[in-house]
Order: C-alpha cells, then sequence, then structure tokens
C-alpha cells in the first residue's frame, strides 16, 4: 500500500469517526421527534383499528369459545403496547440526537432499555 492510500485512509476513517455522535441542530432535533411522534401515532392507531377488528371477529364467531375472544383482546392489546413502545422508543432517540458524545450514548442507551422493558411487559398480556 502506498504511503498516499495510507494517508488518505486515515482522513477517511478520521473523518468518518467524527460524524458519530454529533449533536444534531435544535431544529433538525424538532424535525425529526415530530416525525417520529407522528409515525408512532400513527402505528398505535393502526395497532388499535388492527386489534379492534380481530375482536369483532372473534366475537362474530363467539358461538365458538369465550376464550377466543380474550385471547384476541389479549393479542391486541399487547400490539398495541408493543406499537407504543416503538414509537417512543423512536422519540426518544430523536431527542438523543439533540446530546453529544457520552451523553447522547448514554440517553440512547437508556432508550434501549426501556423499549426492552416495555416489550417485555407487552409480553406478559398474552402469557396471562
Amino acid at each position: 500500500m502506498s504511503k498516499f492510500t495510507l494517508v488518505g485512509l486515515t482522513l477517511i476513517l478520521g473523518v468518518v469517526a467524527v460524524g458519530c455522535n454529533q449533536r444534531e441542530s435544535a431544529a433538525e432535533v424538532q424535525r425529526d421527534v415530530t416525525a417520529a411522534e407522528a409515525t408512532r401515532t400513527k402505528d398505535v392507531a393502526d395497532a388499535r383499528s388492527d386489534a379492534t377488528k380481530d375482536v369483532n371477529a372473534q366475537v362474530e364467531k363467539l358461538d365458538a369459545k369465550g376464550e377466543d375472544v380474550q385471547k384476541s383482546i389479549d393479542k391486541g392489546a399487547q400490539d398495541i403496547a408493543v406499537a407504543k413502545a416503538n414509537g417512543d422508543y423512536k422519540v426518544a432517540i430523536q431527542r438523543c440526537e439533540a446530546k453529544v458524545d457520552s451523553a447522547q450514548t448514554l440517553c440512547k442507551e437508556r432508550a434501549d432499555e426501556v423499549l426492552k422493558e416495555a416489550k417485555a411487559k407487552a409480553e406478559t398480556i398474552v402469557s396471562r
């Protein structure tokens, strides 16, 4: 490898490393947070709509078993909880973009933990 290639690669890697955990401007963060909140709202509404359709389908088949209806209700509640958790996570990650370096990393790690906890809690809905 030539000396110029090595220097070029070093510069490229340096630029890439500097780009990580960069603080976004307040306007960029607000735009991203607003978009994430809108996506969260839509995803939760879609999950609610799907859950309602599933429950209504089970109610129509009520001649079967009442537990099928309860399973549909529980599954719908779980899907809604997961959609909300994913949306909250996306919003939190966008808010983390306003922070720099270790504060941003810690913020994202906390968002990961909250998402994991919320999904674990959602799993308990169906396993009741």
